[in-house]
């Protein structure tokens, strides 16, 4: 059983950061971050392989965001630059299966069995 608590999220301008975190207890393997706006579906921010060498990104968010992990400390993190309005959402920390492999990076949500509680991240205009 793995649980994952997410912190980190709040208020802020346009162009401006955040870094979100996610704790978790248990055995993890791929770990990726998700989001979901008001009426809007459930997206795919950013993943990482179990190992922590590759990484992928929805084209919105590449080269703003940044995620990493520390396996030694079971932790994730998402660290959010120069934000947008249209970044505005709820963000869930996700521990995908095991997939037996460590360089695999899941970016769709059934390939994910545990989530956070979600963190709100809204940015003002």
């Amino acid at each position: 059983q793995v649980q994952l608590v997410e912190s980190g999220g709040g208020l802020v301008q346009a162009g401006g950061s955040l870094r979100l975190s996610c704790a978790a207890s248990g055995r993890t393997f791929g770990m990726g971050w998700f989001r979901q706006a008001p009426g809007k579906e459930r997206e795919f921010v950013a993943a990482i392989s179990w190992s922590g060498g590759n990484a992928d990104y929805v084209d919105s968010v590449r080269g703003r965001f940044t995620i990493s992990r520390d396996t030694a400390k079971n932790t994730l993190d998402l660290r959010m630059n120069s934000l947008k309005p249209e970044d505005t959402a709820v963000y869930y920390c996700a521990a995908a299966y095991n997939f037996g492999t460590t360089t695999r990076v899941s970016t769709q949500t059934t390939d994910y069995g545990y989530w956070g509680q979600g963190t709100q991240v809204t940015v003002s205009s």
